[in-house]
């Protein structure tokens, strides 16, 4: 029997019995939509992330109080041991440290805005040292960003986002105008370019003020994030290790005491997310695995209850001259082709799933080439494994036994 035949007849066997075929592949579809949908949401997040920490930039780094920790008894201990870190260490960073080309500093806290009657709560609030101009990825699209004068002297100026700038200035330019922070009054002086949002959570909400304003009003002794840009042609571990020597030997530790602060890098951005998605990836497998072994073995039933009823006329195929590979061919290409068949579905659902789901939920997806693959590979590698026993049984079967069922 010729391949392109024994599909044929496997495919008028299953056009005959269209719901068993649909319910048989319940399994298989499962099975595929979770895993496949897991990576298009893992790719989805990976491009969305990859861009979002290239905006970190790839020669600078962040030394703050706690770091990125992942779980909360790391945090216990973090608040027990870590130190606040103050501009004294920010100095100290850039006087010791030969490669690092730039120090800048950033604390952050909560605000509420107003102008005139338009009224916003939740904002980030940010005072930052006048170098953040050069080291934050801000960008200014009017006005200009805090100098070194304005925090020199104290002044009440703020550059603000421009979801900020939308609201509270709709029809008018906002540069120049008074800002109500916090029920104190500040002058805008630039607006920044638009961000958009993360995960649906806004991005463009925020005010950036002198550093020295922001200790005038709400004191001194938060900790501050220090912001450190290696030079060029520097690699940035190298920079990384001169400031962990001089923050370790200004706050006295040991050689075997672990770092009372921590660093953030787009490197351990990464190496986080790629965590997380490992984790995600071993439980879509898992989900899927169980799905595509029931699917399987309910392939596998159908088959010998297929065998069971056709019994007769596999007997007379054989007395016509059918020999055991042709029944073989047969059954085994209907089992493969119900099974990519399913792997078909659950990929066209999955694909449908990767363009509604966005667009009611702020999951960004993203269908990976690698994922049709799979999805189409892995189905029909079921439809083998669980098809070859019935179709090795219907092979063997006796012509004359055969013929006499029923």
């Amino acid at each position: 029997m010729h391949f392109w035949e024994a599909l044929r007849m496997a495919a008028s066997s299953l056009r005959s019995h269209k719901l068993r075929t649909f319910l048989t592949l319940i399994g298989i579809i499962i099975g595929i939509v979770a895993v496949v949908g897991v990576m298009s949401l893992i790719e989805g997040a990976t491009v969305y992330v990859t861009t979002k920490v290239e905006d970190l930039g790839s020669n600078t780094f962040v030394i703050d109080k706690f770091g990125l920790i992942t779980n909360f008894k790391d945090y216990l201990d973090a608040v027990k041991r870590n130190k606040d870190l103050d501009l004294e260490d920010l100095i100290a960073i850039k006087e010791a440290s030969p490669d690092a080309e730039d120090v800048g500093a950033m604390v952050y806290g909560g605000a509420e805005v107003k102008y005139n009657n338009f009224f916003l709560k939740g904002i980030g609030l940010m005072g930052a040292t006048a170098n953040m101009s050069y080291i934050d990825t801000k960008q200014v699209d009017t006005g200009r960003y805090v100098n070194q004068i304005d925090v020199e002297h104290h002044r009440n100026v703020c550059f603000i986002g421009s979801d900020i700038a939308k609201k509270l200035y709709p029809s008018i330019d906002p540069i120049g105008k008074e800002i109500k922070i916090n029920n104190l009054p500040f002058q805008v002086i630039g607006v920044a370019k638009e961000i958009g949002s993360a995960f649906g959570q806004p991005q463009d909400l925020y005010v950036v003020i002198p550093i020295s304003t922001y200790q005038k009003i709400y004191g001194s002794r938060d900790s501050i994030n220090i912001h450190v840009r290696a030079r060029s042609n520097v690699p940035l571990e190298q920079v990384q290790d001169q400031a962990r020597l001089i923050l370790r030997a200004r706050h006295h530790l040991k050689f075997n005491d672990k770092d009372d602060f921590g660093m953030r890098s787009a490197d351990s951005f990464r190496t986080f997310f790629t965590q997380i998605t490992e984790v995600l990836g071993a439980v879509a497998v898992g989900i899927a695995a169980i799905s595509l072994v029931v699917g399987g073995i309910v392939i596998m039933n159908i088959m010998l209850v297929s065998v069971t009823e056709r019994t007769r006329e596999i007997g007379v195929r054989k007395s016509l001259g059918a020999k055991r590979r042709d029944i073989l061919w047969q059954f085994l290409a209907e089992s493969v082709m119900m099974s990519a068949a399913g792997g078909f579905l659950g990929l066209v659902i999955a694909y449908g799933l990767t363009k509604v789901i966005p667009l009611f939920t702020p999951l960004p997806m993203s269908m990976p080439i690698s994922a049709v693959i799979m999805a189409l590979s892995t189905s029909t590698s079921v439809g083998i494994i669980f098809g070859i026993y019935p179709a090795w049984k219907a092979a063997k079967l006796d012509p004359i036994v055969a013929l006499r069922q029923e």
